[in-house]
């Protein structure tokens, strides 16, 4: 008991001298021992290096995971050394939303249906966004945790360890010009060489310790390109979902388009005669500009049909409708009271309705 009396005594004492002679170096009133300028380029970069991580690492984390509870969660469980439980992403909730509403409103209803693709469609995007979620987090959030949590806090140990040199270094140098006798400037020039010795060794290892940042900044590119990997996969999936999923419903034109009749022909004019309406031509089956298609009404020719070339593969749901393969040719016509959005087609002797979307009128 009574030794650590007298080292909190002690540690209180050099706490208190230190404090004095940090007070006197900001008046001027100490010599301060500087640091050559090499030397604090290191230590300029390496916090700079440090305050970056730290923010990087903070916006990555919050752009992986939005929800600040949930984050804390995580934190929690990585501290105490425990596996994070595995998290539904929001797209696979809104995929089982969207498959349990069609199981109530009925799968074989137009609505119905859609929902199931577009619920399928969001569980695959959601299983997407937890792989690039885990994937992110394996290969850049952690190597910048590390570097944190184990690099950077050796670095502030012997920085700290190295100011305690200076200042003990300094201490004996003002020892050394205070002292009057010969046996007191011998005993403090002693005192002195050792501080410039443990000086001079700790400034060695922090130099090392702060040019192996250079080291870091390796590591980090390469996660970073990593990073870049994982997202561009990611959105690549993302892209291939959606515009399979696009296609999936353009089988089905008049369930989530417009269901505008085309008008009668007037009395006197035979229906070869109506307005077809024309589909502009598309590059590839999905365009992200045209969301939705614009046509423009052409007059057909005197027989009343127009050659079209298909654009993409399209199944006929019943056979009422006609089942079509890209870049074949058929001949197309309009019937009175016949939706807009489709078009009677013949190919050969088979003969039954056709999505416009899906066709490039000819001349």
């Amino acid at each position: 008991m009574d030794f650590n009396v007298k080292k909190l005594a002690s540690d209180a004492g050099v706490f208190f001298t230190r404090a004095v002679q940090f007070t006197e170096e900001k008046l001027g009133q100490a010599e301060k021992t500087e640091l050559d300028a090499h030397f604090e380029n290191l230590l300029s970069r390496a916090d700079s290096t440090k305050n970056w991580t730290e923010k990087i690492l903070r916006q990555t984390e919050v752009l992986l995971q939005p929800n600040p509870s949930a984050r804390i969660e995580e934190f929690l469980y990585e501290k105490l050394d425990r596996k994070i439980p595995s998290r539904i992403t929001n797209g696979e909730l809104l995929g089982q939303y969207m498959i349990d509403a069609a199981s109530e409103f009925g799968p074989g209803t137009p609505y119905g249906s859609t929902l199931i693709k577009v619920g399928e469609a969001q569980r695959r995007l959601g299983a997407a966004d937890r792989d690039f979620i885990q994937s992110s987090m394996i290969n850049f959030l952690t190597p910048l945790r590390n570097f944190l949590e184990g690099d950077w806090k050796t670095i502030s140990k012997e920085r700290r360890l190295l100011e305690n040199r200076r200042l003990d270094l300094d201490a004996c140098k003002a020892r050394l010009k205070k002292a009057k006798a010969a046996e007191a400037k011998a005993a403090a020039e002693q005192e002195l060489r050792l501080a410039q010795t443990e000086f001079d060794r700790q400034a060695e290892v922090t130099r090392l310790l702060l040019e192996g940042i250079s080291s870091t900044h390796t590591n980090h590119l390469r996660c970073l390109h990593e990073f870049v990997e994982a997202q561009a996969t990611y959105y690549a999936q993302c892209y291939q979902y959606t515009l399979d999923l696009q296609k999936l419903l353009g089988r089905f034109p008049g369930a989530f388009m417009g269901n505008t009749d085309t008008p009668s022909a007037p009395t006197g004019v035979s229906p070869s005669a109506a307005t077809i309406p024309v589909v502009p031509s598309l590059v590839g089956p999905c365009n992200p500009t045209t969301s939705s298609v614009a046509f423009t009404e052409v007059s057909p020719a005197s027989s009343g049909t127009r050659k079209a070339r298909v654009l993409y593969d399209y199944d006929a749901a019943d056979s009422s409708e006609l089942e079509l393969r890209a870049d074949e040719l058929i001949t197309v016509y309009s019937l009175p009271g016949m939706d807009s959005d489709w078009l009677m087609g013949e190919k050969g002797n088979k003969k039954g309705k056709v999505p416009v979307t899906y066709l490039e009128l000819l001349n």
